[in-house]
């Protein structure tokens, strides 16, 4: 088992920046790529980033690339989301999630999930 906790969000004007923490235990050591979702309201889960356990495979949205950036600290079993420029079609509950292997972009592949957190971004 493994268990993904979610924190961090709020609200935030566009142009501003939030970062989201995941704190993962339990079994963290057999799912080593971290990734985060995002879904709004009316909308399907959407893949944001992944990281895999080193930190040195990282993948991203199209939508966020350049703004916002995965890291981890394995050490203290955390996964983190700094995200700027906000926009407000940023608006979303954002999950943590967990996988075994490569990182990748299918949330049907990761096994674990949080509970998520919402961030909003007003105009």
């Amino acid at each position: 088992q493994v268990q993904l906790v979610e924190s961090g969000g709020g609200l935030v004007q566009a142009g501003g920046s939030l970062r989201l923490s995941c704190a993962a235990s339990g079994r963290t050591f057999s799912y080593n790529t971290m990734g985060w979702f995002r879904q709004a309201p009316g909308k399907e889960r959407e893949f944001v980033a992944a990281t895999s356990w080193s930190g040195g495979s990282t993948l991203y949205a199209d939508s966020v690339k350049g703004r916002f950036t995965i890291s981890r600290d394995n050490a203290k079993n955390m996964v983190y989301l700094q995200m700027n420029s906000l926009e407000p079609e940023d608006t979303a509950v954002y999950y943590c999630a967990a996988k075994v292997g490569t990182a990748t972009i299918l949330a049907r592949s990761y096994y674990y999930w949080g509970q998520g957190t919402q961030v909003t971004v007003s105009a």
